[in-house]
């Protein structure tokens, strides 16, 4: 029998759903037991394949616009959030809409809408194109939202008044990568707004820090997240930027470069906020068949955060 080579598997906690991935997936099973199938979701209700194609084989159809939806049957907008004129049109089709953003996505279109009122112009810090991003801009009026993605767009910002600024940003960034920018928009604007508590979210900082906790120790990383998920390109960057030579977004196991991984000793996994825990184990058992596995489990934070879902779900 062959001798297996000893590996040791180093499991970043916190890892994998976070709260409101939790609540958007129940929205949608909760959907089709109060409503049947079909019920449509706008965009996918969170960036990962396996996710969404469980749901889809319960009977959730996923469309990228709401006139992809019939009038006759509920839509569920995506945990990312939506301009609002998404739920406007809704409305005036009378559809039954149910919302799946993030409560903490919520949070920052809140504060937008806040500084809006009160005169003062938005700087966000985003990644073009993110649903999340889209959204959130889309809650005020064109160009109220002034969109920057690295320090060096801080220079090249051209707004109204520069002593009536405040700044928000996407909850899934990279904590190192913000700060920069904030420290960027503070020298250039001295007085601009900031959110009484960071917008980036405790499960996006709380993944980030567990895996400098366990970069050290690895001579690999496999963040398991799908390639379109903001937070799961974050954490691949957060390892290499913390020493991790070997770095790589894996969805399954199946997509696993074991030629790469050849002759190393130790291996860190985690997982993006919207991957789920039998991804995390079926890499596991990957490993195991070609290894002398043993885990060891690096908790850098406890998480017991829960967010209810929408009256409509709670009502029989």
């Amino acid at each position: 029998m062959t001798q297996l080579t000893p590996l040791t598997l180093y499991l970043a906690a916190p890892r994998g759903f976070c709260a409101g991935v939790d609540r958007a997936i129940k929205i949608v099973e909760l959907a089709l037991e109060k409503w049947g199938a079909p019920v449509y979701v706008r965009h996918e209700i969170v960036h990962n394949k396996f996710v969404v194609d469980d749901l889809r084989a319960k009977g959730a159809v996923f469309v990228e616009e709401l006139s992809d939806c019939p009038d006759d049957r509920p839509v569920i907008f995506s945990a990312h959030g939506v301009p609002k004129s998404v739920p406007a049109a809704a409305a005036a089709r009378a559809m039954i809409a149910v919302d799946a953003t993030c409560p903490l996505v919520t949070k920052v279109h809140n504060e937008a809408a806040r500084h809006f009122a009160d005169g003062l112009q938005m700087i966000m810090i985003g990644h073009e194109g993110h649903p999340e991003t889209v959204g959130t801009m889309g809650q005020l009026p064109n160009g109220e939202v002034l969109l920057v993605e690295t320090e060096g767009d801080v220079a090249g910002l051209v707004v109204r008044d520069i002593g009536k600024l405040a700044y928000i940003t996407q909850t899934t960034l990279s904590v190192d990568d913000t700060a920069g920018i904030v420290a960027a928009l503070q020298a250039r604007f001295p007085g601009i707004v900031g959110p009484h508590k960071e917008d980036i979210c405790y499960a996006t900082t709380n993944r980030q820090w567990a895996v400098k906790a366990i970069a050290p120790k690895i001579d690999a990383l496999l963040v398991i997240g799908a390639p379109n998920s903001s937070n799961s390109l974050r954490l691949v960057e957060v390892g290499r930027a913390a020493g991790c030579a070997y770095a790589q977004l894996v969805q399954r196991a199946v997509d696993i470069d074991w030629r790469a991984l050849d002759g190393i000793a130790s291996v860190g996994i985690t997982a993006g906020a919207s991957a789920p825990e039998v991804l995390v184990n079926e890499v596991i058992d990957a490993f195991c068949a070609r290894y002398d596995v043993r885990v060891e489990i690096v908790e850098t934070a406890q998480e017991n955060v829960e967010f209810k879902v929408p009256r409509i779900l709670r009502e029989a």
